[in-house]
């Protein structure tokens, strides 16, 4: 007798326009990051699904290196987010050399991720997915990477580009 799969869900993350659900999570055993400190500048929340895995390794390894464009263009500050723990991410931020945080969406898991769309139920981690959110907290630019593509940095840029034009043209206009 044959098996069939149900179909999987798909993920919707939370299209531009919304406000950004609010969160705190751990960064480290003794230190959380809350969305709302972050008020004021841009944020870029970028869900993956695992710290070390290739494609997540390479993704992160990526923003790393680009992530002076990112304070330069926007002064962004640019946020990990997956549902391992806080020791694991220490683990890899150090091995990768990372400059940003990550933040534990673990316990319980996963919920950050559920309420920006980006969980998937039936695998118990993150969708791969790219958030900007504005210094008001809305999101202004959402993207759904398959699992297993690098999804760069050109759209961040794009969205953060978008934002800086925005915030000068109302600079102009007051």
């Amino acid at each position: 007798m044959e098996r069939t799969m149900p179909n999987a869900r798909l993920c919707t993350p939370l299209p531009a326009g919304t406000p950004a659900p609010a969160f705190s999570l751990s960064a480290t055993p003794d230190q959380r990051v809350s969305l709302e400190s972050l008020r004021g500048r841009p944020v870029i929340l970028a869900f993956y699904p695992a710290d070390w895995s290739p494609v997540c390794g390479d993704q992160m390894a990526l923003y790393n290196q680009i992530l002076p464009e990112f304070h330069r263009s926007a002064n962004a500050q640019l946020i990990g987010i997956s549902v391992d723990g806080v020791w694991c991410h220490a683990a890899f931020a150090a091995a990768r050399n990372l400059h940003f945080p990550l933040l534990a969406d673990f316990e319980p898991k996963g919920a950050v991720a559920r309420s920006y769309g980006a969980y998937r139920e039936e695998d118990g981690l993150c969708e791969r997915a790219l958030f900007v959110i504005d210094r008001a907290g809305i999101i202004r630019w959402s993207y759904l990477s398959p699992l297993g593509i690098n999804p760069g940095a050109d759209g961040i840029i794009e969205a953060l580009d978008g934002l800086e034009a925005q915030q000068t043209s109302e600079a102009v206009g007051q």
